[in-house]
């Protein structure tokens, strides 16, 4: 089970298609595939998988000739009226900070492929986007399409004098593209993570059209709506999602149910329904993640053992052992020496 298969409403696919054909493009060609008709987009009550939205992403890829700078371009088109009732439940929130935590608490409700992470940074306030795990292309494109969605979204929250204050990318600029600017901010390449920074004095604002009652209906109906999900598509996807594409410390037991709006007692049982446990999930995406990151020489070992949410670098190494019977420091002399990069 993939996480890719948790379903997902037909808004984003429809506002791909409806962005192909503004270029030329023929709807079922996008489409071809997919298993999904132009008709059946428009069905508000459609749920669809990641993997047919990935199938008309790539059909449009293909279809444009991957011209650089199209994630940018086509973000720019997910307003908050892209999502349905998760967007209302935004602008009625009080305060812009009150409607960035809600967004971060249902992201499986919107057509994001990267997991999202906030954190503050002296007077920022910082969004960490995670590389999703897909071919380059696909990959490339709904890293730049999730940034420029989340660009735009802190826009029409924030208001007219709303600014980035920083814009990363790890990757180096493969290509010199005005699309590349988010509100106005050139990236800077080769960076440490992939992230939005900005004032975070805007997360105090109230919003203009905030409404108590309309954000607790708007919540308790994306709960039902996510739990319905969760239960189709099954818990260990989700949480191996979350566990995998976090960059900083993962979550611990309480805070993973906290994320998925379960109780831990909830949680538990249903992965013991689906004969695996929280622990196990965790050690595996340490295992891979230590892997990921050993390969990165920036990071020191006790760095990726506080990254991997170890509380020492004894314990990463003990850890590090049982899954791969060396030691991580000689590990990383191994690779050395039989150039494996």
């Amino acid at each position: 089970m993939s996480f890719r298969d948790f379903l997902r409403g037909p808004a984003s696919a429809l506002l791909l298609v409806e962005f192909g054909v503004e270029k030329g493009l023929k709807a079922s060609a996008i489409l071809a595939g997919s298993g999904l008709t132009a008709a059946q987009l428009a069905d508000p009550n459609l749920e669809l998988t990641a993997d047919q939205e990935l199938r008309v992403t790539g059909n449009l890829l293909q279809l444009l000739g991957h011209p650089p700078g199209l994630g940018f371009e086509v973000g720019a088109r997910y307003h908050f009226s892209t999502y349905g009732l998760f967007g209302y439940g935004l602008i009625s929130s009080a305060t812009t900070g009150d409607a960035l935590a809600l967004a971060l608490s249902f992201l499986p409700l919107t057509y994001a492929f990267t997991v999202v992470t906030y954190e503050e940074q002296g007077s920022e306030g910082v969004l960490t986007f995670a590389t999703p795990g897909l071919a380059p292309d696909l990959r490339d494109f709904l890293l730049a399409r999730d940034m420029a969605a989340g660009a735009l979204l802190l826009k029409e929250l924030g208001g007219d004098d709303f600014s980035l204050s920083r814009f990363t990318l790890r990757a180096g600029p493969a290509h010199e593209c005005d699309n590349d600017r988010l509100l106005g901010l050139a990236p800077a390449y080769a960076a440490s993570s992939n992230s939005l920074a900005f004032d975070r004095s805007f997360l105090a604002r109230p919003l203009p059209q905030a409404n108590a009652v309309t954000v607790g209906m708007c919540e308790q109906m994306c709960t039902q709506l996510m739990q319905r999900r969760i239960a189709r598509s099954g818990m260990t996807a989700l949480v191996q999602h979350y566990l995998t594409s976090t960059v900083n410390t993962p979550p611990d037991l309480c805070a993973m149910a906290r994320l998925i709006h379960v109780s831990t007692r909830t949680l538990k049982r249903r992965l013991h329904d689906e004969g695996t446990t929280f622990r196990a999930l965790l050690a595996e995406a340490r295992s891979h993640s230590a892997i990921e990151m050993l390969n990165d020489e920036r990071l020191s070992l006790t760095e990726i053992a506080e990254r991997l949410g170890f509380s020492d670098l004894s314990s990463f190494s003990q850890a590090f052992k049982r899954w791969y019977g060396v030691a991580p420091s000689h590990f990383s002399l191994r690779k050395s020496s039989s150039g494996v990069c």
